[in-house]
């Protein structure tokens, strides 16, 4: 303790050991965003899906975007979605009727 405090104390080679813990962690995340969570949203994949909310390459989705260029009319849009409402939304989650 001595030695410290008449050295100067420790300089700049206290950063070294936090800086190269933070770099040890993003390479680790930047590893896992490249190879395991690609394509599947990562670890907060499963809290977005669990609130059923339609994502962009869903069927609901889809089905309203025909609707709205016009693809498909009034009335089959609301028969469709009454088909995929059952199967893809609200109704599909965990066996409920």
């Amino acid at each position: 303790m001595n030695t410290l405090a008449h050295s100067g104390g420790p300089g700049p080679w206290v950063l070294l050991l936090p800086l190269l813990w933070a770099a040890i962690v993003i390479g680790i995340v930047t590893l896992l965003r490249r190879t395991v969570w690609r394509g599947r949203g990562g670890p907060w994949a499963a809290a977005r899906t669990a609130g059923a909310v339609p994502g962009d390459s869903s069927p609901i989705a889809l089905l309203g975007r025909r609707f709205a260029a016009g693809e498909i009319d009034e009335d089959e849009y609301w028969r469709r979605l009454s088909v995929l409402d059952e199967r893809f939304g609200r109704a599909a989650g965990g066996g409920k009727t």
